[in-house]
């Protein structure tokens, strides 16, 4: 390795390890679901910077990163995301500056030692695969911009690999169905196509700005969820109850009406009022959103159906609502119940039967 890379190895890694100290310390395990990787390795490489993407392929053991991971270096040995939780950064920087060098994409495997597992908080040790494309002629930079715009329009959206070839193509959902469902990056049957997947990011819609959805906020983000709270009541959906959060003060068909929802959305009904609930519901049922739940007692939600089919929904589309909502794990009080929320939503994203 050559003393240019060593010396932005070096420096790259060291501002890894501060961002990334950042990143844990305000989302927990949940960094790779925070950071625009596509979208940053566009800007470098429309700056003239360079930028070279790093995918983790295929782990075992302990791997730090899960499959589908990205990092992205620029040609200054900057760096955004992660591979190996800071283990092999350095030496991927490095490799990254020279396939940068030479237009080529290559593929790197890595031994993480326990040693190096335990300084990330793991119990042992893994080996990860690791491939690298930089952005120009082994990925063109029109594919980048399709998959940039994708994301920003809330589109699922990927592409497929060949590692033998290099040759790329870009999918939807209607190709890999189950893989999209489940965020599944990995390569299909052939050993030689990686399917990368970028679904939109998870979002939760709250409805009703009351003591659950603040113990449900900071649940909903280690979960890896944009959180949303509607409510007219800016009494309730106040900066002072909800710091830092995205506050929507218009009634909540209207909100929703602007937002709208889509197969990565879940909304969350808190008010356990019906002049929001129903409005809502009424967007919401005739909408994508993978998940609708709605707090209240049988009884309450019993009510709930009646005025729903009153106003001509129909049979199907009320039994999308989860209510009482949560999973029945006795839960008691507004963080108990926030958990059992979060774990019927996921319960559903996921298929779980």
């Amino acid at each position: 390795m050559s003393n240019r890379n060593d010396v932005a190895a070096s420096t790259a890694l060291v501002l890894w390890c501060a961002r990334a100290q950042y990143l844990a310390d305000k989302y927990g395990d949940t960094m790779d679901r925070f950071d625009a990787i596509l979208e940053t390795a566009l800007r470098w490489y429309q700056k003239g910077r360079g930028a070279v993407l790093a995918t983790v392929v295929e782990t075992w053991g302990s791997a730090p990163r899960r499959v589908g991971s990205l990092m992205v270096v620029s040609g200054d040995a900057e760096i955004q995301g992660s591979v190996s939780g800071g283990c092999v950064e350095g030496a991927v920087v490095s490799e990254a500056l020279d396939a940068l060098e030479d237009g080529t994409p290559r593929m790197l495997e890595y031994g993480v030692t326990d040693g190096d597992a335990f300084a990330v908080g793991l119990a042992c040790g893994g080996t990860i695969r690791v491939w690298l494309d930089p952005i120009g002629d082994a990925f063109p930079a029109a594919d980048l911009v399709q998959l940039v715009e994708g994301r920003s329009a809330r589109k699922a959206i990927g592409y497929t690999t060949n590692v033998t070839t290099g040759h790329r193509r870009i999918v939807d959902p209607s190709d890999y169905p189950d893989r999209f469902r489940t965020d599944r990056s990995g390569f299909l049957e052939n050993r030689e196509t990686f399917v990368t997947i970028h679904n939109p990011p998870l979002r939760v819609i709250i409805v009703g700005a009351v003591h659950i959805a603040q113990a449900l906020v900071p649940l909903a983000h280690i979960a890896g969820y944009d959180a949303i709270i509607v409510d007219p009541r800016e009494a309730f959906a106040s900066n002072a109850r909800f710091p830092g959060e995205k506050l929507v003060h218009d009634w909540p068909d209207d909100a929703l009406s602007a937002l709208k929802l889509d197969a990565r959305t879940a909304l969350v009904l808190l008010s356990h009022d019906p002049k929001l609930d129903d409005p809502a519901l009424d967007v919401a049922l005739k909408s994508d959103a993978f998940y609708i739940g709605a707090l209240g007692s049988k009884k309450t939600h019993a009510s709930r159906v009646q005025r729903l089919s009153a106003n001509g929904a129909s049979d199907d589309q009320i039994a999308r609502i989860h209510g009482p909502i949560g999973l029945n794990i006795g839960s008691s009080g507004p963080a108990e119940i926030a958990v059992s929320i979060i774990a019927e939503m996921t319960s559903v994203l996921r298929g779980a039967k």
